[in-house]
């Protein structure tokens, strides 16, 4: 039962508790009999030994177990006495002091979910915006359905920006060399730098041309990322884009009956896309607003695990070399606002009764998977080598739950 809660800080706290000795008692009895069902002692028939006797095999196996299991059943019960929502594990002071036919007191020290006196999320409001697709937009986005559908041929041509090449290159870097042979390069992209695309428009297979590129820092080869190297390729194939005319039978081949069909699709998801923008921006100043009138402290242990992401984000990313002290100082006051949105997205959802069921999970899951167009089984491992568990992507759809029902209740005003 509970004894007492201790404020330590606004987020962390000193729960006393006591556990009375006939519960414990009963919890050690109770494992004995389970035991004694099925104890083979020498002399006695299954569940006919002495309890005596069990106790002197069993006695300190059933207190170990007892205390196990007891500990966290009147803990959870001393949280929901003190109204607390602990926001990480806690730490047990002092150890376990447990004699027989006695109460066992215990302290812990936790991080709990800060409270919100007068939380307020009742005539929120946000701006409508109108959402139109322009003729421009249909043809853009049909411009990039007829690019993904190019096939290519192998052509006697000088190069041009577009086409695909095949390659043997050397890459000197601080005075290294590495080689590749047979690689593909689809000359104009993003990808490469454009002196190595520029350097090869106008040469033809079997020639060979040598530049010094800078690489940029986001480079997918760290080695080279941020850095310049000398570049030699040669030229073994050059092939030649060829793209679908925009008509009946592209539209057929994406599964419309024709190319107004197809028309008519593009706008739709274009339409919808604009929408789910324009939903984005909603939810966001809502959040923000929820942040502002709200003054509270975020726990040391949520503000720790946000600025571990995001710094693990940037350096992953390649995005900056700043020391880690740096880029803690730089990104807390983003980490403070994450870790306040998630607070209050919290609180709300369990007052509105908000849920996230397994079968919610798995549609989340599945519909992941088809966008990355990765194997379920794939995407549950990442999320569990990241978060240990399938808890972070549930608290995600949580929030995303939350935020739909306040949008959902929000006031529309007219906007641009």
């Amino acid at each position: 039962m509970l004894k007492a809660v201790e404020d330590i800080s606004s987020t962390k706290k000193r729960l006393k508790i006591e556990i009375p000795t006939e519960a414990i008692e009963k919890q050690i009895k109770d494992s004995l009999e389970k035991v004694r069902q099925k104890a083979r002692i020498p002399g006695f028939r299954p569940g006919k030994t002495p309890m005596n006797i069990i106790e002197k095999y069993y006695g300190k196996n059933a207190e170990s177990e007892a205390i196990e299991k007891i500990i966290p059943e009147f803990y959870d019960k001393a949280l929901k006495e003190a109204a607390l929502v602990p926001v990480a594990q806690p730490a047990l002071e002092g150890g376990i002091d447990f004699k027989r036919n006695s109460p066992l007191s215990l302290a812990f020290t936790l991080e709990v979910r800060p409270k919100i006196e007068k939380l307020n999320y009742a005539n929120l409001k946000v701006k409508d915006v109108q959402v139109s697709v322009s003729d421009e937009e249909i043809e853009a986005a049909l411009k990039r359905l007829q690019e993904g559908k190019a096939t290519y041929e192998v052509a006697e041509k000088e190069i041009e920006n577009g086409d695909l090449i095949t390659v043997d290159y050397e890459i000197t870097h601080e005075e290294k060399t590495s080689t590749s042979k047979d690689q593909a390069l689809q000359v104009g992209t993003t990808l490469l730098p454009k002196e190595i695309s520029e350097s090869l428009i106008g040469k033809k297979a079997g020639d060979t041309v040598e530049v010094e590129a800078p690489f940029p820092d986001n480079f997918h080869v760290k080695a080279l990322a941020g850095k310049k190297a000398k570049v030699k390729n040669t030229v073994k194939a050059v092939k030649k884009k060829n793209l679908p005319p925009i008509d009946d039978e592209l539209a057929k081949d994406v599964g419309f009956e024709n190319l107004e069909g197809l028309r008519t699709g593009a706008k739709e998801e274009i339409e919808k896309a604009k929408k789910n923008e324009v939903q984005k921006i909603q939810k966001d100043g809502i959040l923000e607003e929820l942040i502002k009138v709200h003054e509270f402290d975020v726990p040391e242990s949520m503000l720790e695990r946000e600025l571990s992401i995001m710094i693990k984000e940037v350096k992953g990313a390649g995005k900056s070399d700043k020391d880690e002290e740096t880029l803690r100082t730089e990104l807390k006051p983003e980490a403070i606002k994450t870790g306040k949105a998630e607070v209050i997205l919290s609180i709300i959802g369990e007052k509105e009764g908000v849920t996230v069921t397994d079968e919610e999970l798995k549609e989340k899951i599945m519909d992941i998977s088809q966008r990355l167009n990765m194997p379920p089984e794939t995407l549950m491992k990442i999320y569990v080598q990241k978060d240990g568990s399938l808890d972070g992507l549930r608290n995600s759809l949580y929030g995303q739950k939350v935020m739909d029902l306040l949008l959902s209740r929000a006031t529309v005003e007219k906007g641009e």
